[in-house]
C-alpha cells in the first residue's frame, strides 16, 4: 500500500503517513526500523505495510515490501 509522509521525527524514528483517501495513520520506530531507511521527509512518497490498524514496514515507494 502506498502513503505520503506528514511529518517524521528522526529523534523518536516515528511519524504519520496519508492514505490516498487522507485518512492519517502514525506510524513508530519498530515500523521504521524494519525497514531500510535512515530518514524521511514530509511529502515523500512511501510505501506501507499494515497489520490491522498498524504499520509494520515503512519504505520508500521504489523499494520492494516483503511478501
Amino acid at each position: 500500500m502506498q502513503a505520503t509522509v506528514r511529518i517524521f521525527d528522526a529523534t523518536t524514528r516515528s511519524g504519520s503517513v496519508f492514505l490516498d483517501d487522507g485518512s492519517e495513520i502514525p506510524f513508530d520506530a519498530a515500523a521504521f526500523d524494519a525497514g531500510p531507511l535512515r530518514l524521511l521527509r514530509s511529502g515523500q512518497r512511501v510505501n506501507i505495510v499494515m497489520d490491522g490498524d498498524d504499520i509494520t514496514y515503512v519504505t520508500l515507494s521504489t523499494f520492494p515490501v516483503p511478501r
